[in-house]
């Protein structure tokens, strides 16, 4: 096994230790906790020139990493989720505010690829700043981990014959019709390169082929495994923050058609990795180990535990605990970017009873794509899971033995992959020794991340306090040649009155004048008249 250390700068601020977050009921402590956490926002896996380039005609866009790997803005919202744990943690009397835990006290696990160990290590300098915190893996980076491998164990034909059969029958029960119906739309499929000289050729009409065997993931071939690469491209692309008219060619525009196109991918991870069966079997290793460190260590197990993995490890786990049916509120994925699965173990000082209580804690689609801070004042969702093996009371806490039940029962009689897996107090205690280049670069990385972010902010608040000048002064010049324009049309409208009126009175008067000269003029020809007259008598 190898030891990443993480020497964190103080690049964060602590967040405050008031703020919005549940409270525990009085007398209980928070005594242990282990997040295991899918990893951050990556690249699409299904790489350019692969299945996405076959489903479609259509231009994919460019990521900055390869296919698979860790995104910078995955980074930044690891660091986001460590910073808020931190005060949580803080808040609940775990571990201290302003101090470094001891080594031996946190330990961090992850699952050797690249997305996984970097997430763990983003997590850890967002988490604990300026702390020597080891990120364990194996030495073999790139391949996978046996205790986060979600491959079949039992190699017998009747599980064989059993797991296919549960796959088949969970993948039967979905209503995918509608869904399929807007991808194929989406991404135009019966003119794709997959469906060349084919006719009638869609995703829903290809034909799913599932496998089971022993030493492999659960698989399937067709509709359903383009499906879910086409969607989490998609979703991936929304979270990163592509323009909206780059996400699926800018043809999502609603929640209602991303709670559809989801219900692909979850369609996919719920037929391959949730029926009872495969569940059990492929997360046997897994689950073997979270009861080491939950159960079987005692004063010496770390009083936080994080492990990176995936969300197969994360669906597989919820099944096999036989967890109730969930709702995450915010997100469309059952198992998205960067949640968490919290255990935690509490004790009620009163009765010294120890108590159980789990968590999905997870940022919402709209914080991931909008990289949101988070706080105790903004936190991530936090969503209390039930297991049916342990009785939950109305704060979500169920008895300590009653999970230890169930962990027993589910790991009867399964076999177990040859485990690697390290033992947290060796490992932290050499945290030490390892403190080389790369660990630095990995620091540097998160700080230039972080500053990064904070940079984004202040210019994005910089743009809208501009945007927001800019619109005021535009609706006052609007509204100034708007009160003009009403005065000058006032202004002519009582010039033109007054110009008619004038008119009026120089008619009448002309009119007038004119009547006076008729008659002025009448009364000299009848003068004249008279005068004639006159004379003639004279004669």
């Amino acid at each position: 096994m190898k030891n990443f250390t993480v020497c964190a700068l103080s690049l964060l601020t602590l967040l405050p230790a008031g703020g919005i977050a549940w409270a525990a009921p009085a007398d209980y402590q928070l005594e242990q906790v282990l997040l295991f956490s899918r990893h951050n926002l990556r690249a699409p896996l299904a790489t350019n020139g692969s299945v996405l380039e076959q489903a479609t005609r259509k231009p994919w866009p460019q990521w900055q990493v390869a296919g698979g790997e860790l995104t910078t803005k995955g980074g930044i919202l690891e660091v986001y989720m460590g910073n808020y744990t931190r005060a949580w943690l803080a808040q609940q009397g775990l571990i201290k505010a302003d101090a470094c835990p001891d080594a031996h006290r946190v330990f961090a696990y992850a699952n050797s690829l690249q997305r996984t160990v970097a997430t763990a290590q983003y997590f850890v300098t967002g988490a604990f700043p300026g702390c020597d915190i080891a990120v364990t893996h194996q030495d073999a980076m790139g391949t996978m981990d046996p205790i986060f491998n979600p491959v079949i164990a039992n190699g017998s034909e009747a599980f064989q014959k059993a797991a296919l059969t549960a796959m088949q029958a969970t993948a039967k029960q979905q209503d995918l019709t509608a869904a399929w119906q807007q991808l194929d739309k989406i991404v135009d499929y019966k003119n794709s390169p997959a469906c060349k000289g084919k006719k009638g050729c869609s995703l829903e009409s290809t034909e799913n082929s599932f496998s089971a065997k022993p030493g492999a993931e659960p698989g399937v071939s067709g509709g359903l495994r383009t499906g879910n690469a086409l969607v989490d491209a998609f979703t991936l692309q929304y979270y990163e923050g592509f323009p909206a008219d780059q996400v699926a060619w800018g043809q999502i525009k609603t929640p209602e058609q991303w709670q559809q196109l989801s219900a692909i991918k979850n369609g996919y991870q719920d037929a391959l990795f949730t029926s009872s069966a495969v569940a059990a079997d492929v997360v046997a290793p897994l689950l073997d180990y979270l009861r080491s460190q939950l159960m079987d260590n005692g004063d010496d197990a770390p009083q936080v535990t994080l492990m990176v993995g995936h969300d197969s490890n994360i669906a597989s786990l919820l099944s096999a605990l036989k967890v109730k049916p969930w709702t995450l509120p915010g997100q469309y994925e059952k198992t998205p970017i960067g949640g968490q699965v919290v255990f935690q173990r509490w004790l009620n000082k009163k009765t010294q009873q120890p108590l159980l209580k789990v968590e999905y804690v997870y940022q919402t689609a709209d914080q991931l794509r909008n990289a949101t801070p988070l706080s105790l004042k903004t936190p991530p969702q936090r969503v209390t899971l039930q297991l049916e093996g342990c009785t939950t009371d109305a704060n979500g806490f169920c008895d300590w033995q009653q999970f230890s039940a169930v962990l027993n029962d589910v790991l009867k009689n399964k076999q177990m992959q040859t485990s690697v897996a390290p033992e947290a107090r060796a490992a932290a205690d050499s945290a030490a020794q390892d403190k080389a280049a790369q660990n630095t670069t990995v620091a540097a990385q998160a700080k230039a991340a972080a500053e990064k972010a904070e940079a984004d902010r202040i210019a994005a608040e910089k743009a809208a306090k501009a945007q927001a000048e800019a619109e005021r002064v535009a609706a006052e010049k609007a509204a100034e040649a708007k009160a003009s324009a009403e005065k000058a049309e006032k202004e002519q409208a009582a010039a033109d009155r007054e110009a008619a009126e004038q008119a009026a009175k120089q008619k009448a008067a002309a009119q007038q004048e004119r009547a006076a000269g008729e008659k002025a003029a009448g009364t000299a020809h009848g003068a004249a008249s008279n005068s004639q007259g006159g004379a003639g008598q004279a004669q």
